[in-house]
């Protein structure tokens, strides 16, 4: 597969992922893309982005937590309207990979 397919089908489930890890707990930037690279191998840079976005779009919203090793972190939860795309996200996805699964089980 090359790069650019792969960079593709990464950045179409991008937010899904994001939401999934957020729908198990809050979480910072950082603490997510972590997660994301050894998940998807998505670079750090992505993230930060994403999560503005995502706020604007009122699907998460931030609260800051004391650190004792620097500055607060910012951290991450899903708003209403987060959990509410996640779920139809999450729907639509299983739908669309099952349909891809069976079109791909079909190829000679």
């Amino acid at each position: 597969m090359t790069e650019a397919v792969q960079v593709q089908l990464k950045k179409g489930v991008l937010e899904l992922c994001v939401l999934a890890l957020l729908a198990r707990g809050d979480a910072y930037a950082y603490e997510i893309a972590s997660r994301l690279t050894k998940g998807i191998e998505m670079g750090e840079g992505t993230i930060y982005p994403l999560m503005r976005r995502m706020q604007s779009d009122g699907l998460v919203d931030t609260y800051l937590v004391e650190s004792s090793s620097g500055p607060p972190r910012k951290y991450y939860k899903l708003t209403a309207t987060g959990q509410s795309s996640f779920a139809a996200q999450k729907a639509e996805w299983t739908a669309f990979s099952q349909a891809v699964n069976d079109i791909l089980g079909g190829a000679q």
